[in-house]
């Protein structure tokens, strides 16, 4: 394995590094601007029979028979133009804010000592009130997009990731950068923010650096990491990158001919080496849902996703190698149904 040899020989390069990105879609409902702002009257509405009940005070009305009606009648239209939609998205808005008011929800929990919300309900509330903010703003600027726009209220910290992808241009969930060596997939960055992940290719050289001891020889990526920095910090290290040169091609003559003829094949063959990592991706949505991330939290999601990253090894396998920053230290690779986690050798 390169982790045993990495150390042991006398070359300062060794392996290849291959790296790329991908989104791991989260199981949320396809978020619209209706009916975000529908879902976020619901439950305000049952805040403020929850907390009327307690409070012992008369029910307020909060006429959601009547938003309820005006919400589908706009929903279940196949074709709904602009100025039908803006419209029922002011209707909505406006029974949101009327909600919200001191009339209604502000006014019962201000008869309170105590704030009576549990910790969920809170988190609810206070989501509400970001999701009404950016709405509002949106609709009074005539605009579709506002920064860390929230697209689901049970799960706050989701973003819209746009791909431009045929048949799915915009994906919500988190983006991770992942770095494939000798078969085993590593998520070196993950964030539910959109990033470019071009920016982390030097993390991810260094990353390698410190895994196995020594630089890796080649870099395999698409063309989004072969930007300028990039190619001037890896030919700074002596690490080849496998794409295409920058700049217009070079004018072939007898002189050049081989060595262009070379090149290309070269480029063609590091296209094919990289192939694997699409398959990871692919085997991982495919296989173990990397898709469709049923869990509700952040973290948990982050754990579901770290954890579904499939290996090459057959399942119930193990294997020892000394860890490259401490000699006397051993590691062992684990690896049950394609899931590989390194853990103590002791």
């Amino acid at each position: 394995m390169l982790g045993d040899s990495a150390t042991d020989s006398g070359r300062s390069h060794k392996g290849k590094l291959i790296i790329d990105a991908t989104v791991a879609a989260q199981a949320v409902r396809y978020p619209t601007d209706l009916g975000l702002l529908n879902e976020s009257r619901e439950i305000i509405e049952k805040l403020i029979d929850e907390l009327a009940k307690k409070s012992g005070a008369k029910k307020t009305r909060t006429y959601r028979e009547q938003a309820r009606k005006l919400y589908l009648s706009l929903a279940k239209n196949k074709k709904l133009g602009k100025r039908l939609l803006r419209q029922g998205i002011r209707q909505q808005l406006q029974y949101v804010r009327r909600n919200l008011s001191l009339l209604y929800l502000e006014h019962l929990l201000n008869m309170f000592d105590v704030f009576p919300l549990s910790p969920r309900k809170q988190k609810l509330y206070w989501v509400i009130q970001h999701v009404y903010s950016q709405q509002l703003a949106m609709h009074k600027n005539r605009e579709n997009r506002c920064d860390d726009r929230i697209v689901s209220i049970h799960q706050p910290h989701v973003r819209p990731i746009v791909r431009g992808k045929a048949g799915c241009k915009v994906e919500f969930g988190a983006k991770i950068s992942v770095s494939l060596v000798d078969g085993i997939a590593l998520v070196d960055h993950l964030g539910w923010d959109a990033f470019n992940e071009g920016h982390d290719l030097q993390s991810h050289v260094e990353r390698y650096k410190t895994r196995y001891g020594s630089y890796p020889e080649t870099v395999l990526a698409d063309g989004v990491y072969g930007t300028r920095e990039n190619r001037k910090y890896l030919k700074a290290n002596g690490i080849r990158y496998g794409g295409k040169a920058l700049g217009r091609p070079v004018k072939q003559t007898e002189l050049n001919a081989e060595q262009i003829k070379l090149a290309k094949a070269q480029r063609k063959q590091d296209a094919r080496e990289r192939i694997p990592i699409e398959g990871k991706f692919g085997q991982g949505k495919n296989g173990y849902r990397l898709n469709y991330i049923r869990a509700k939290t952040a973290k948990t999601s982050e754990t579901w996703i770290e954890s579904h990253l499939p290996g090459d090894e057959p399942a119930g396998s193990a294997q020892e190698f000394v860890c490259p920053e401490n000699g006397c230290h051993k590691i062992r690779l684990l690896t049950i149904f394609g899931r590989s986690i390194f853990v103590d050798a002791a």
